[in-house]
C-alpha cells in the first residue's frame, strides 16, 4: 500500500555554484563526486539530488526541521545507474513512523533548466 507521494521540481541554475554546497555540506560526499564526475553537468546532478530530497520528505510528510535535516536523505546509484535513496536520522525514523517495514522509491528526470523527482512510500504489509 502507497502511504505517501511527493514531487518536486527545481531549476537546474540555482546549482551552478556548486562549490557553495560543498561548503555548507548540503549534499554527501559521494553525491558530490558524483557530480565531480561530469563536471559539464554538475549542476544537473546536484538539482536533481535536492529535488529527490525535496519530493522525499513530501511524501514523508514532513519537511526540513530540527529532527530532519539535509544530510538525513542523500541519492545513491544501484548498478545501471537506477536512483536509489538513503535515509537515516530523522528521515529515516519518519519512515519507520508511519510504514515500518516501508520502502521508497524515486524516479528523478531533467529536461532543459529544470530537474524533477517523484517518491513513492511503500508499506509492503499494509
Amino acid at each position: 500500500m502507497i502511504v505517501g507521494i511527493g514531487i518536486d521540481m527545481v531549476e537546474c541554475g540555482r546549482f551552478l555554484d556548486w562549490s557553495a554546497f560543498k561548503k555548507q555540506r548540503i549534499f554527501t560526499k559521494k553525491e558530490l563526486e558524483y557530480a565531480e564526475g561530469d563536471t559539464a553537468n554538475a549542476e544537473r546532478h546536484l538539482a536533481n539530488f535536492w529535488a529527490a530530497r525535496e519530493a522525499c520528505l513530501k511524501a514523508l510528510g514532513t519537511g526540513f526541521s530540527d529532527t530532519i535535516g539535509f544530510s538525513d536523505v542523500s541519492v545513491t546509484h544501484a548498478e545501471g545507474g537506477r536512483p536509489e535513496l538513503v535515509l537515516s536520522g530523522g528521515a529515516k525514523a519518519r519512515l519507520k513512523e508511519i510504514a515500518p517495514d516501508g520502502r521508497t522509491f524515486v524516479s528523478i528526470t531533467d529536461q532543459g533548466d529544470y530537474s524533477a523527482a517523484v517518491v513513492v512510500v511503500e508499506n509492503p504489509n499494509c
